[in-house]
């Protein structure tokens, strides 16, 4: 079995890319949910939601996110109230948010329902948030404030710049069940190519996980998220030098260097395999950007081999 810390797009790419390569039954996404948030009476995962969507062949393969052909009139409607609608949620994308909603309020627990829409969408890979509990990140803006995450990043669309990012009830949180239990027991645990800060971090302050990693460090492997000093998506390369760390592959390699034991960094980023090193990881150098399906489960074969002490010969992988 292989335990996947996850995020967002990056981590549902790398993910598609694996369920090629190997039995999606063995694969436990551990996704973050310091994104979640509440809109119109209705609790949003954004991060679930983009798994699950990838991994079904519904995502809108133009954004990464949303469900592919939705129509939003719903939200046009919304306009004319004057609500809320910098957060779009397509019509069908309504659909997964009223049954969570809806199962919460029954008294389901976040793991209950995160299966039943796995179910829903056909999907074999086991999917569990990170927490059952309410983890929610929030940035100060360095010109003042302090933003939820979903505001930070769809509504300022990240444009301005973070002094400090905090998550607000880790540490009254539990790990979801089986979350531990997977961390403990997996022949290996890799942490997908998301942003360190914002969608490995919450998970990492979850009482209990980061001490999991760090008991077995040695095999866990990370996919970096900055490849030639630039993010493939979002703000983690901005977030890291706001913060105080560079962006880079080696800054990656140093913000998670307690819980992690090898880096996989790209081609363009070969030169700094050194640095990496000198941080006491080992350091895997393969492409990385997965632009296609064939790339990612390329880049599935190497993450699972350096995890595993050798390389997957693509005769033996696993095709759907």
């Amino acid at each position: 079995m292989i335990a996947v810390l996850c995020g967002g797009v990056g981590a549902a790419r790398l993910l598609a890319g694996m369920q090629q390569v190997i039995d999606p039954r063995e694969i436990v996404a551990i996704v973050n949910t310091g994104d979640d948030t509440e809109l119109h009476g209705l609790h949003i995962s954004p991060d679930l939601d983009t798994i699950t969507y990838t991994l079904s062949g519904a995502v809108n393969p133009a954004t990464g996110w949303g469900l592919g052909g939705d129509s939003f009139r719903a939200m046009e409607a919304l306009d004319r109230f004057g609500a809320i609608t910098w957060f779009r949620l397509g019509d069908a994308d309504l659909a997964t948010h009223l049954f969570r909603t809806g199962r919460l309020r029954q008294g389901a627990s976040l793991s209950e329902v995160t299966v039943e829409i796995s179910r829903g969408f056909g999907l074999n890979i086991k999917m569990l948030p990170m927490s059952d509990d309410p983890v929610r990140t929030r940035l100060s803006l360095r010109d003042g404030g302090e933003v939820a995450f979903q505001e930070y990043f769809v509504k300022l669309r990240h444009s301005v710049a973070v002094s400090k990012v905090r998550f607000e009830g880790a540490e009254l949180a539990s790990p979801a069940p089986g979350v531990l239990e997977a961390l403990e027991t997996a022949d290996a645990v890799i942490v997908a190519p998301s942003n360190p800060v914002v969608s490995i971090g919450p998970i990492l302050s979850v009482p209990g996980i980061s001490e999991a990693l760090e008991a077995r460090r040695e095999s866990v492997v990370a996919v970096s998220p900055i490849v030639a000093g630039a993010a493939l998506k979002g703000p983690a390369d901005r977030l890291l030098v706001e913060l105080g760390e560079e962006a880079s592959a080696v800054g990656v390699g140093r913000f998670l260097r307690a819980v992690v034991g090898t880096l996989v960094v790209d081609e363009a980023d070969a030169s700094l395999a050194g640095a990496v090193r000198d941080l006491g990881l080992e350091c895997v150098v393969t492409p990385s950007v997965m632009s296609t399906p064939e790339v990612a489960a390329g880049l599935a074969r190497v993450v699972l081999g350096s995890a595993s002490g050798h390389r997957l010969d693509p005769a033996d992988s696993h095709e759907l």
